[in-house]
């Protein structure tokens, strides 16, 4: 599940108030997903996942929070998507990044949004690398690293979540 942190902004990078279609690759249990649906009641979600064991918790997390619009695709990306994205989000590769990307690019419209997220450093220079070949704009890169306050005997101390990294990109827009 991606970290609420991380969620947050990652959310915030997509600009889904200007969105009518996310694909959330690689949606695990569907926080992703479901807090945008949440948020935006007039996007229309496409949400990606390869393991049966998470795809069964996102259609449940979906009853749970109310979300039954999510359409929910057991597979592995790429496939095939009818309509076109205005915002992407990749929250795991399977180890196929740049073939990723690169279908991620194929499937949002002109302007559209581009969210990764990783914890493994090789991943995100393998997607800067790929993507100074792509034609994208604003590309935005960021470390995180949260600590949430934990108990201790007597005490509280900030107990520290790994660090994510966060790329953020446009596609370029066509011009006349």
């Amino acid at each position: 599940m991606t970290k609420e942190a991380v969620r947050a902004l990652a959310l915030s990078k997509l600009a889904l108030h200007r969105a009518k279609h996310l694909i959330d690759v690689g949606a695990g249990t569907g926080s992703v997903a479901i807090e945008a649906a949440l948020a935006h009641p007039q996007l229309q979600v496409t949400a990606i996942e390869r393991n049966p064991a998470a795809l069964g918790l996102l259609e449940e997390n979906c009853r749970r929070f109310g979300c039954p619009r999510i359409e929910r695709v057991f597979g592995v990306a790429p496939l095939v998507v009818e309509q076109p994205a205005d915002a992407v989000f990749i929250g795991g590769s399977g180890g196929h990044l740049s073939q990723l990307i690169d279908w991620s690019l194929a499937q949002l419209t002109p302007g559209g949004r581009l969210v990764i997220t990783f914890i493994l450093q090789e991943n995100l220079n393998s997607a800067l690398t790929h993507l100074a070949t792509c034609k994208v704009t604003g590309l935005d890169c960021q470390q995180l690293q949260a600590s949430t306050l934990t108990a201790l005997g007597q005490g509280h101390y900030f107990k520290a979540q790994n660090p994510v990294f966060l790329i953020a990109c446009e596609k370029e827009s066509h011009h006349v």
